[in-house]
């Protein structure tokens, strides 16, 4: 049995659950890599600055290096809580930063070792110039893929770009 590296913590969008389609594949992808899978269920928690309470309260049980990846409403859980968790990487899908009215921190440093954003062209929900200038703000690595919010269709790609990811952090 390989002796896993760390830990990533997987945190789901509003509408979604702990193990959707994304998060199940991105979970083999880091299972590959040599991390124990976490995925928080935030379902019942309308509140984004909630979630963020859940995952610190979660945060004191991991030991070695920790990833946290967030799917929209979970990419803006996973920047906000590592502001205090300074994990070694945040690996952010369609995140809901930047928009006004949403969650008390309208653009959260993303503390990290590593921080990847993976946005959509296409994205009915966040638009991607919202993506691009937070990315911009903060020197951030930005994949921008010719999808919609879900990025169901590119998940191939975000796969990819996840296990080289992991292979930095």
């Amino acid at each position: 049995m390989a002796v896993e590296v760390g830990t990533v913590c997987f945190s789901h969008g509003k509408e979604s659950g702990p193990w959707g389609s994304k998060i199940k594949c991105l979970a083999k992808v880091a299972e590959k890599c040599g991390f124990a899978v976490e995925s928080i269920d935030y379902r019942g928690i309308a509140d984004p600055d909630e979630r963020v309470a859940k995952l610190l309260e979660w945060h004191p049980r991991v030991g070695g290096r920790l990833v946290l990846v967030g799917s929209s409403m979970g990419s803006y859980v996973a920047a906000v809580a590592a502001r205090q968790v300074a994990p070694d990487g945040l690996f952010l899908l369609a995140p809901a930063i930047s928009i006004p009215g949403f969650g008390r921190v309208y653009d959260p440093l993303p503390k990290s070792g590593q921080c990847t954003l993976i946005h959509g062209w296409c994205d009915e929900i966040i638009p991607p110039q919202i993506i691009i200038d937070y990315a911009q703000r903060h020197a951030l690595t930005l994949h921008l893929l010719p999808g919609d919010h879900r990025l169901m269709e590119v998940l191939p790609a975000i796969e990819d770009l996840f296990e080289n990811f992991l292979s930095y952090v």
